[in-house]
C-alpha cells in the first residue's frame, strides 16, 4: 500500500532476496534502520549470526509481529529453540495483520496458505481502476460508511491485505444492516474463518445453506472454506451446486474455474 522511498527500497531488497541475491538485498536492508530493515539484514547474512540477531531483536521488541514471525522462521530453519512459540506470539502480538496470516500458514500446515477471501458480486466504484492502491482503499472505506454493497467490497479488500479482524467487523456490520441479504450473511460467516477455529465460520454457513438454498454465494463460499480446510471432495460438491444454482452468474463462473483447476490437479 505504501509508495514512500523506504517502502520501495524494502520491496526492492525483498525481491533481490527472493531471487537469491543476498548480497544485493543486504546492502539495501543495511541502509534501513526500521525493524523490517534490521530483520532483512539478519536474514541476508544467513546463517551467520542470523538466529542470534533475531533472538536479540525479539528481546528488545517482544510485541513486534515482524520480529517474532521471523524469529520463529529462523528457529525452524536452524532447528533450534521453540519455533511454534515464536509463531504463536507473532499471531497474538498483531492479530489484524499479514504477519498473523503468515504465522498461521506455518502453525496450521494442513490448511491451504493464506485465508479464503469473500468474493462479492457487486461492481467496483466508477474510476476505481485508475486510482493508486492507497486511494482505492480510502475510497472503499469512505463508501463503506453507507451501503451494504460498499461494506462487502471494503471487507474483501481488508481480507486481501491480511486484516481479517477488521474485515470481520465490516462484514458483521453489513449483516446487521441487511439481515435478509444472503451475500451480507455469507460475508459475515466467511469473515469469522480462522485456522485455529474454523468451526466459527462453518457453524454459520451450514444454516445459511438451508435458509438460502438457491443462492450460489452460500454454496460457493462453503466450497471455498472446505477447499481451504483440505476437504476436497466435499468442496467439489458444493462448488458444483454453486455452479448450478445460478447459471451464468459471476460466482457460477468462479465455481467453474475452481472445478476446472481441481480436475487439472487431479489429472
Amino acid at each position: 500500500m505504501r509508495d514512500d522511498p523506504e517502502a520501495q527500497a524494502l520491496r526492492r531488497a525483498a525481491a533481490l532476496y527472493a531471487r537469491g541475491d543476498r548480497a544485493g538485498a543486504g546492502a539495501i536492508f543495511g541502509r534501513d534502520t526500521s525493524l523490517e530493515g534490521r530483520v532483512g539484514s539478519a536474514y541476508a547474512a544467513w546463517p551467520d549470526g542470523t538466529l542470534d540477531r533475531m533472538e536479540q531483536l525479539a528481546g528488545l521488541h517482544p510485541r513486534s509481529a515482524v520480529v517474532l514471525l521471523h524469529l520463529g522462521i529462523a528457529r525452524l530453519w536452524a532447528g533450534k529453540g521453540d519455533a511454534k512459540a515464536a509463531l504463536r506470539d507473532a499471531a497474538a502480538a498483531e492479530p489484524d495483520t499479514g504477519y498473523r496470516v503468515t504465522a498461521d500458514n506455518l502453525l496450521y500446515p494442513s490448511f491451504a496458505p493464506k485465508l479464503p477471501v469473500f468474493v462479492p458480486t457487486v461492481p467496483l466504484p466508477t474510476g476505481f481502476g485508475g486510482l493508486t492502491p492507497a486511494r482505492q482503499l480510502t475510497l472503499l472505506e469512505r463508501e463503506a460508511r453507507g451501503t451494504v454493497d460498499a461494506k462487502l467490497l471494503y471487507g474483501s479488500a481488508l481480507q486481501r491485505l491480511g486484516r481479517q479482524l477488521s474485515a470481520e467487523r465490516v462484514f458483521a456490520a453489513a449483516a446487521r444492516q441487511a439481515p435478509g441479504d444472503p451475500e451480507a450473511q455469507v460475508a459475515a460467516a466467511v469473515g469469522r474463518f480462522s485456522k485455529a477455529r474454523p468451526a466459527d465460520a462453518f457453524s454459520q454457513l451450514g444454516p445459511l445453506s438451508r435458509r438460502f438454498a438457491r443462492s450460489s454465494t452460500v454454496r460457493f463460499h462453503l466450497g471455498l472454506l472446505l477447499l481451504w480446510s483440505g476437504e476436497v471432495a466435499q468442496a467439489r460438491r458444493q462448488l458444483e451446486l454453486a455452479r448450478r444454482a445460478e447459471p451464468g452468474s459471476p460466482l457460477a463462473r468462479e465455481a467453474a474455474d475452481y472445478l476446472a483447476a481441481l480436475r487439472q490437479a487431479r489429472a
